[in-house]
């Protein structure tokens, strides 16, 4: 057992106090030590002498231990003065394994143990190595691919093969791509510390032109064509709620239904996600109040709009309320400007040579654009009333007026979804529509549109869905395509079968 410099000094002290009567007892003559057994004391010379050496020899001893303790003393002084350095307690093998953590335990499995690193107080921290920045970039990432395919038939047999008024299923009377789509996705991550995170959908076939091929919406829709999505994310915790910032170009939430039929209830689209906006680029804002309410705030380009073609930038203010679990209800107002101040001009012609260009693209401004505003009020809700029986309606409202002195044109209507999940692998959806367009605005014709869809979903296996879905479009006038050039019918049946594939990590609906 080790002692301390100070421990010491303190038994040398008493050391001396027991020795000291000790000797003092063995030096004296034996008659001292028992004056009742001694006879009568010697008063020679000689003996007071020797009792005189021997007192003498016992003061020399206690001079040494007092020299011996007042050294101590010092050195123990001397070396609580001076600063400790940090003491760095030696470790078994077997020590260290049991103090990490499991998952350093694992890690390390196996592999040679390198001695501890004292770092000087006050010294900058190493940087992370490469591998660990790396690692927590890729943190959470998932990598997901879809593919969504389908054969519809038209009864009434189209010129061209063409469904009128579809999202996705135009083609009729083929087999047909809707669209193979690629998702890579890092979200954030609270837990782990982490708060910026990114995601970007890449997408071909048939969806793609729908969804980014309108010359009358892109100057230049070639480009961003094959992006359905790419934003970056950034999460600030704000006073226990939580405000998540999107920039980029991302799906709308204008309506209840989206882009990947995986996530839908029924395999085609309604009128109302045909004629809403299918996306927007620029910056996104949500604030969670707490599990019940969310706040949304958009500014944008505009509807459909990768590139700005006019220098007014559109605003949506919403919100999702989820008074309980199983219901939702989302609120929606979008108000733009959808009138551009350029036109591409596709071969420049005498006198057109100075045209601003970009990346070869040139752009004629127009004279007195128009500039009349876009209004959208979008309402939809959701009820799972069961864990098999959902029910879901939505309610639209669009005006648009071309200059700010003109009268609007209107749209409005709504949508009622029903499903019920009869097994695991089997599940039924209707859906009945109505669509008013009393100015055209949507389909270019004066016409109220109806339609009802009933859909069959049938779960092969996780990641693999067939539907069959038979759908009836109806109008007040003659708008559909038949068989015979210039006649047109009141009535669009359609049976059609849907095959849609898709893996990855991510989970819920994309």
């Amino acid at each position: 057992m080790c002692r301390s410099p100070r421990d010491e000094s303190r038994g040398a002290r008493f050391c001396v106090a027991l020795l000291l009567p000790i000797l003092t007892w063995v030096a004296m003559p034996a008659g001292a030590r028992a004056p009742s057994q001694a006879p009568q004391a010697e008063t020679s010379a000689q003996q007071i002498a020797q009792l005189t050496q021997q007192v003498d020899e016992l003061r020399q001893l206690v001079v040494k231990l007092q020299a011996s303790v007042s050294e101590l003393q010092a050195t123990a002084a001397s070396k609580a003065a001076q600063p400790s350095a940090p003491a760095v307690a030696a470790r078994s093998p077997a020590t260290a394994t049991a103090a990490a953590p499991p998952a350093a335990v694992a890690a390390t499995a196996g592999a040679p143990t390198a001695p501890p690193e004292v770092q000087a107080p006050g010294a900058t921290p190493a940087p992370a190595p490469a591998s660990a920045k790396t690692a927590d970039f890729l943190r959470g990432m998932t990598v997901n691919a879809l593919l969504d395919t389908y054969y519809v038939y038209n009864f009434n047999d189209p010129i061209g093969r063409v469904n009128y008024l579809r999202a996705y299923d135009v083609s009729s009377n083929s087999f047909s791509l809707n669209q193979a789509a690629l998702v890579v996705e890092s979200a954030p991550d609270m837990s782990a510390g982490k708060r910026f995170g990114m995601r970007v959908d890449l997408q071909f076939g048939q969806a793609s032109q729908t969804l980014g091929g309108n010359s009358a919406n892109e100057l230049r829709p070639d480009i961003y064509r094959n992006i359905y999505q790419a934003y970056g994310s950034y999460w600030i915790p704000i006073r226990g709620s939580l405000l998540t910032l999107d920039f980029g170009k991302w799906g709308s939430s204008l309506g209840i239904e989206g882009n990947y039929t995986k996530d839908q209830m029924n395999y085609s689209r309604s009128f109302w996600y045909d004629f809403l906006p299918f996306y927007h680029s620029g910056l996104r804002a949500t604030y969670k109040l707490n599990d019940q309410l969310s706040l949304n705030y958009w500014v944008t380009n505009g509807t459909q709009q990768s590139e700005a073609f006019n220098n007014f930038k559109d605003e949506l203010f919403g919100f999702v309320l989820t008074p309980i679990p199983s219901l939702s209800w989302t609120f929606n107002y979008y108000v733009g400007q959808e009138h551009p101040d350029v036109v591409v001009v596709t071969n420049p012609g005498p006198g057109q040579q100075n045209l601003p260009s970009q990346q070869g693209t040139y752009f004629e401004p127009i004279p007195n654009a128009p500039n009349g505003r876009l209004h959208i009020l979008d309402s939809y809700l959701s009820w799972q009333l069961s864990s098999a029986f959902t029910l879901a309606a939505e309610g639209d409202y669009v005006t648009e007026q071309l200059e700010p002195y003109s009268s609007y044109q209107r749209v409005t209507g709504g949508v009622l979804y029903a499903r019920y999940q009869l097994t695991p692998a089997l599940a039924f959806a209707v859906r009945g529509e109505y669509l008013a367009d009393p100015a055209g605005l949507y389909s270019g014709t004066r016409q109220y549109l109806k339609e009802g869809t009933f859909t069959t979903q049938y779960k092969v296996a996780d990641g693999f869905l067939i539907y069959c879905e038979y759908r009836h479009d109806a109008s007040n006038t003659r708008y559909f395509l038949t068989e015979t050039l210039g006649v047109l019918a009141s009535q669009q049946p359609t049976l059609g079968f849907g095959f849609v594939w898709w893996v990855g990590q991510k989970q819920g609906p994309w």
